[in-house]
């Protein structure tokens, strides 16, 4: 699941994996790296040969010196041959035997590594205890976690040395072979799945994003060094063949990558590096959909992107809350988890540091926030896990705290590298990139069912198109959706008048208000009531907002009351504020407010109770500044029904409040 070097493999230049991901797997070293973790740990081989044993052989001691001046000019394979002749001449070498253990260790050769620490420690007189330190790391990236556990006690036991964050890297190993070793014994159910030749190719495809519809699925494909998007669509249960998403997006010259798509796949946010308008080295840009074609992507500009490395974005529900990676100063460890919050006037806040409830003094990388806006699933080589990097888990409490990430476990985690997982909208399956034995190329997508303590919170959505009722064309008309119960807003935004269309996130545990309003006509209310689960089935609607005109007649479907009361309820705020904002721009209309009821209980009783409930929605627009000379109100009591009383949800329905324009 991805390929991002570890910490060991990071020196004093750049290291490149692979062209195709230069995106998001190009690391730097930097100072605040080296503060953190002591450089000694990644080149032990440089001051461990003064105390080992030297050669009397000459030819052994030429090819050692070979070694040397390969080694002075990077260049690892020639050094490791050399260094081999020089075992060959004198297999007591052990600084040589030294040297190819920890060059080994460095190109990630682990099992070659571990064969050289072993000859190393087995010739007795002069070896250093750090040493145990190098066979440990190269056992944890090969899995013999009771081996690494046995090295890395011996090192922590016996170094004397005062390098601090040497001795915490030994420490946080030893945690993750104890973790691992446990791990192990308690397995996933873990069976991968193939998408299929309809989505993978004989090319790399990677980094799958998906809407919350799970109908849309967007993903990175590298064709002949250039990454691209690519889009399918689900049709009939199955994926369409990709297409290219958009020469707006996509380019030649420039790779786009690391992508996040909105759950209602109307905003793309990605990664570009080394373009002519960036700010350092990989900047986060946005395209927003307009219609059915992307619009141009821009920049974020600062102080989201800065002249660091910004990258892996992920965007919140909502849309404004934007995560991603970067290794500016301020952070915890090299590479840490930020976030920005977007304000009222369309502007992204300073970024502020996830703190250590996420980020370590190691990497963190490819956070994915889940649909419900709570749960957050991010790569880590911090926190005790199977080795390298792990996919964890975090959730986000009711005072905005992050839970402790929780290893995803064994085997979706493994001694490789495990990174840029996503979870589907219903939180039954996840998505990651990797190569595999069944693929179809260089890198594949795959699925697989997640374990039950690893899901998300279950989400639902309402999507749908917006019409003139009249004349059946698409309407750009504002959606909104508020949390009834914390009264922030969970969607806003517009639709196209090119498709109308809209898709709004609403996670359970809450109940909603949704409207949608447009200019010159009557907006539309509806009310979801979703504090308990009671599946995930999504409302699908299709809306045909009315002209406004005299004799039109609204249900206002979230103003409130408590059973027989006639105070309005706090929870009734967004709905007035739409009918206020309706009479505000529209200064010509008079409405008449009315009050209705059931048919349970006295009959004068309910007129009362419904005039008092209409007056209050009146003197509240009055108390709102709305011309009293446009406003009347009238309780109806049982008499207007629309719908039959026989049942509570039919009587429900009857207790509402409503109003009619009388003049425009």
């Amino acid at each position: 699941m991805g390929n991002f070097p570890t910490d060991s493999q990071i020196f004093k230049y750049p290291l490149i994996i692979s062209s195709d991901f230069s995106l998001h797997l190009i690391l730097f070293i930097n100072s605040s790296v080296l503060k953190k973790i002591s450089i000694a740990a990644f080149l032990v081989f440089l001051i461990l040969g003064v105390n080992a044993q030297n050669s009397t052989v000459k030819k052994a001691t030429a090819d050692f010196d070979k070694a040397q001046a390969y080694l002075n000019n990077n260049e690892y394979e020639a050094a490791i041959a050399s260094l081999k002749d020089a075992v060959a001449a004198d297999a007591n070498f052990q600084n040589a035997i030294i040297q190819l253990a920890e060059l080994n260790r460095r190109i990630r050769s682990f099992e070659e590594a571990k064969l050289y620490y072993n000859k190393a420690l087995a010739l007795g007189a002069g070896s250093d205890v750090r040493l145990h330190y190098g066979l440990a790391e190269c056992q944890i990236n090969t899995g013999d976690y009771q081996s690494a556990l046995k090295n890395i006690n011996v090192f922590i036991e016996k170094y004397t040395g005062n390098d601090k964050a040497f001795l915490a890297k030994a420490e946080k190993y030893r945690k993750d072979c104890e973790f691992s070793i446990q791990a192990l014994k308690t397995p996933q159910k873990y069976e991968p799945v193939n998408l299929g030749a309809k989505i993978n190719s004989k090319h790399r495809d990677y980094f799958p994003a998906i809407t919350a519809d799970n109908e849309t699925l967007i993903f990175s494909r590298n064709i002949d060094g250039n990454e691209d998007f690519f889009i399918s669509k689900k049709v009939d249960k199955e994926w369409t063949d990709p297409v290219s998403l958009s020469s707006n997006i996509n380019t030649s010259q420039f790779n786009e990558g690391a992508q996040s798509i909105s759950p209602d796949g109307q905003y793309l946010f990605f990664t570009g590096c080394n373009r002519p308008n960036g700010l350092g080295r990989c900047d986060i840009y946005v395209s927003h959909k307009e219609g059915n074609n992307w619009g141009q992507p821009f920049n974020l500009g600062a102080p989201v992107n800065s002249m660091y490395w910004e990258s892996q974005p992920a965007i919140s529900p909502d849309g404004s809350t934007l995560y991603f990676v970067s290794n500016r100063p301020g952070g915890i460890g090299g590479y840490d988890i930020w976030k920005t919050l977007l304000n009222e006037e369309g502007e992204w806040s300073v970024p502020v540091n996830l703190g250590p409830e996420i980020n370590t003094p190691y990497d963190e990388n490819t956070p994915f926030l889940h649909a419900d806006g709570k749960t957050l699933y991010f790569s880590s080589d911090g926190w005790p896990g199977m080795g390298s990097k792990d996919i964890f888990m975090s959730r986000m409490d009711s005072t905005s705290h992050w839970s402790k990430p929780l290893n995803m476990g064994y085997p979706i985690n493994s001694f490789s590298e495990e990174t840029g997982l996503i979870v589907s909208p219903n939180g039954t399956e996840a998505f990651f990139s990797s190569n595999l034995k069944d693929g179809h190329g260089d890198m594949d997508i795959y699925q697989f069912k997640l374990p039950e303590d690893k899901k998300p919170m279950a989400i639902t959505y309402v999507k749908g198109i917006v019409r003139d009722k009249e004349t059946r064309k698409f309407l750009e008309a504002r959606v909104q959706v508020v949390n009834l119960g914390n009264k922030k807003t969970a969607y806003n935004d517009y639709t196209s008048k090119d498709n109308g269309e809209f898709l709004a996130v609403m996670p359970f545990g809450a109940d909603y208000a949704f409207n949608v309003s447009a200019d010159g006509y009557l907006f539309y209310s509806e009310n979801y009531e979703l504090k308990s689960v009671n599946g995930n089935k999504p409302f699908l609607l299709e809306i045909d907002l009315e002209r406004l005109k005299v004799g039109t007649n609204m249900v206002l479907k979230n103003i409130f009351f408590d059973t027989n009361e006639y105070t309005l309820l706090p929870a009734s705020v967004t709905e007035l504020a739409t009918l206020k904002e309706l009479l505000k721009n529209n200064p010509n209309i008079h409405i008449e407010v009315q009050g209705h009821t059931d048919n349970v209980g006295n009959d004068l009783q309910n007129e009362k109770l419904s005039v008092n409930r209409a007056k209050a929605v009146y003197d509240h627009l009055i108390e709102s500044k709305i011309d009293a000379a446009r406003l009347t109100y009238k309780g109806y009591g049982e008499t207007k029904p629309i719908a039959g009383n026989e049942t509570e949800e039919k009587r429900k329905k009857n207790r509402r409040t409503s109003f009619i324009i009388t003049k425009i």
